[in-house]
């Protein structure tokens, strides 16, 4: 991805962010098991999200999975409506995990492209738990005009912060996004600035690093 920008985030206490150029790939990966994990969509709601515009794959490998949206995007000025500033997605996904392992979230790499005029700006939010956890990871990044590129944003959980899904039991997992975009001092009526995490063809997806752990015996 030609200019990508990386960028910091605000994060909950459970998250650093990577300032890398690079993805982060935290060290501290268990072995994963070799039979498939499976993850089906239960629910999908939201304004950036509508009907038939969202994926999920996992990889062979069992080392992460993709969420990959196809009609996600915010905007300001010509040619956007009142309500195009603001756009948020919530998926309820049924994972389900080969026996005698569970799985935490180490890292997450979102992708997207944005124009901002100068003067405006836009904001990526997210977070995500595990079904009846009070564990609920929340972070944000932020992006200034004028900007007119693909970005990235990657973020990295300590290892001793890892929070790993009930071994066991079956919890859903649920992931929430939002994209905004503020004017600022651009003139939007000759203007437009928007801020996508969708792709046309596949390629911009975001993509959650899995831990595994194998779970104690009974």
């Amino acid at each position: 991805m030609p200019g990508a920008l990386i960028v910091g985030g605000a994060l909950a206490a459970l998250f650093a962010t990577s300032t890398s150029g690079q993805l982060a790939s935290p060290p501290y990966f268990e072995d994963a098991p070799s039979d498939h994990m499976e993850i089906q969509v239960v629910t999908v709601n939201g304004s950036g999200c509508p009907e038939g515009t969202t994926a999920v794959d996992v990889s062979e490998d069992n080392t992460a999975f993709t969420v990959t949206y196809s009609d996600y995007l915010a905007q300001v000025g010509v040619g956007a409506t009142p309500t195009d500033f603001r756009k948020n997605c919530q998926l309820n996904l049924a994972v389900q995990v080969p026996q005698g392992f569970t799985y935490a979230i180490a890292s997450v790499d979102y992708r997207g492209y944005a124009y901002l005029a100068d003067g405006a700006s836009a904001i990526q939010k997210a977070s995500y738990y595990f079904q009846g956890s009070p564990d609920t990871a929340q972070y944000s990044h932020q992006f200034t005009g004028a900007f007119d590129d693909n970005w990235l944003a990657t973020d990295v959980t300590d290892i001793e912060s890892l929070v790993y899904a009930p071994c066991g039991e079956v919890r859903n997992f649920n992931i929430n996004t939002e994209l905004r975009v503020n004017p600022g001092t651009s003139d939007t009526s000759e203007t437009t600035s928007l801020i996508t995490m969708d792709s046309a063809d596949g390629d911009l997806s975001t993509t959650y690093q899995l831990s595994w752990m194998e779970c104690p015996e009974d």
